[in-house]
């Protein structure tokens, strides 16, 4: 498919792609299909602000239940087939499953979240041989599966708006198909650094490049994710960097075209959160966390069990304050909330084992009869997330590394008396919320109780006006405007199509 001049196959002025939709569904014991609202952090993103105009957002089908409803709605439209898709009108791909797998689990959180996230036990790991050539194959596949739909629900001269690791080589495939579109790629992870990202094979890396490459405008989180990547592409392709280039980083020159590179850091939706927050059920589980806590100071961390986020040794940190500090017991209970993820990958299998027996060592050694010292939660429950930010004197965030990190910027927005952010800073967020947060290395256990006992003990004046800096920082850029501004950076004349 080929569209030059004239109309478009499809009208949408704007798509968006991305792995994960707003919407996922479940097989109900009669065989309907029940519809709730899609999970990550990318979807709060996206939602609100790809609501309305002529904007279709293209998405995978993720279970068994989402490949149905897709199977069941012509050309997998769930908006017109009576779906509530929040507003959204949604295109679902039914990809093959074992296609779909290869290249979500093989390459995706595999193989390029580790990559990116510097996750690798580089003496073991890892080893791309020809399981790993079957992974590569499937996710070319799935990137041009992606390409075929977008290239069929956009207009003429529309403006395409490729999200994440997922789809790195979708904006070169679909540049190939519509050459007449803006096409722009935006990474939400953290990106290696050239010598880390080398680990891929070469011609995988440079495929990768070449993919987001495609895109006339490649966009990051913060500053040192893009300039990483513009190294990357100088390392791998000999790319040159344009210079005297504004609104950006930079421009990288590379087959006959020009891809800017942008920043755009993601905020809250702060109106959005604290609505939420007021419900009944969040109330409910605030009393209940109450309940348990007593009178007491609480730390909170909310988190997905992933092996970026660092749950161990945050949970180990806690540990050690305890340890030295016994005038604190008795006075604060940690409320850790970390809900399962990527339970079908053996490494967060262990990982989820791994938060489960250093808790049990804390209640072990430090609970009482009338004190738990730590309370955990594994059960994915958003009100409850919310509730926690309600009470936290304390949100402990301290990733590995973090493309941006969207709990950090919500614990300060929800919370109803103010709070101190313990943040790692290697975290996309620590680069929006400055000095208004106590920043730590994740890697240091000391230095990460020494920040948990600066803040709990932090003169109440210099918190509140910690806590007032990082609010508004946090809903400094909405969604919204998040994304309306990526969407301005796409306007101008198209550039020439790579060759």
């Amino acid at each position: 498919m080929s569209v030059r001049d004239g109309d478009g196959p499809g009208s949408a002025t704007v798509v968006v792609a991305s792995n994960r939709g707003p919407v996922s569904f479940s097989m109900q014991d009669d065989g309907t299909l029940a519809a709730k609202r899609g999970g990550g952090g990318l979807v709060a993103g996206l939602s609100s602000a790809a609501r309305g105009g002529d904007t279709v957002w293209v998405c995978a089908a993720l279970s068994e239940a989402d490949r149905i409803a897709a199977r069941r709605a012509e050309r997998g439209r769930l908006d017109t087939d009576g779906h509530d898709t929040g507003g959204v009108a949604v295109r679902m791909l039914d990809i093959d499953p074992g296609t779909f797998q290869r290249a979500y689990n093989g390459v995706a959180n595999s193989t390029l979240w580790f990559i990116h996230h510097l996750l690798y036990d580089v003496p073991n790991q890892p080893n791309f041989d020809q399981v790993f050539r079957r992974e590569w194959s499937s996710y070319v596949d799935y990137n041009r599966a992606f390409a075929a739909a977008l290239a069929e629900e956009a207009g003429f001269g529309a403006k395409v708006v490729v999200q994440d690791y997922h789809l790195t080589l979708t904006p070169a495939f679909l540049r190939e198909l519509r050459p007449d579109l803006r096409i722009g790629h935006f990474s939400h992870t953290p990106w290696a650094p050239p010598a880390y990202f080398r680990l891929l094979p070469d011609d995988v890396a440079a495929q990768v490049l070449r993919g987001i490459l495609g895109a006339d405008y490649a966009a990051f989180l913060t500053r040192r994710w893009a300039e990483a990547f513009a190294g990357c592409c100088a390392d791998v392709l000999g790319t040159r960097v344009a210079e005297g280039v504004t609104e950006g980083v930079a421009a990288i020159e590379h087959a006959g075209g020009l891809t800017h590179i942008g920043v755009h850091g993601l905020g809250v939706d702060g109106e959005f959160l604290k609505e939420r927050a007021a419900a009944p059920d969040v109330d409910l589980r605030r009393s209940g966390l109450l309940a348990a806590a007593g009178d007491r100071k609480i730390i909170v961390r909310v988190d997905r069990t992933e092996l970026s986020k660092n749950i161990v040794r945050g949970l180990a940190a806690y540990r050690e304050f305890l340890r030295d500090h016994p005038e604190w017991h008795d006075r604060v209970v940690h409320v850790a909330l970390a809900y399962p993820s990527r339970h079908d990958l053996p490494e967060y299998r262990e990982y989820t084992a791994a938060v489960q027996r250093i808790a049990k060592e804390i209640d072990d050694e430090f609970g009482t009869h009338a004190w738990r010292p730590l309370i955990l939660g594994v059960e994915d429950d958003f009100a409850r997330s919310l509730a926690a930010y309600l009470i936290a004197d304390v949100a402990l965030i301290n990733p590995i590394r973090d493309g941006m990190n969207l709990v950090a910027k919500e614990v300060p927005v929800v919370s109803d008396k103010g709070c101190a952010v313990v943040l790692s800073r290697e975290a996309g967020a620590a680069d929006d919320l400055g000095d208004a947060a106590l920043l730590i290395n994740p890697f240091d256990i000391s230095g990460t109780a020494a920040a948990l006992r600066a803040a709990l003990e932090m003169p109440r004046a210099e918190l509140l006006d910690r806590w007032r800096r990082l609010a508004a920082a946090a809903t400094a850029t909405t969604p919204q405007r998040w994304f309306a501004d990526q969407l301005r950076a796409l306007d101008g004349d198209p550039q020439p199509p790579r060759s």
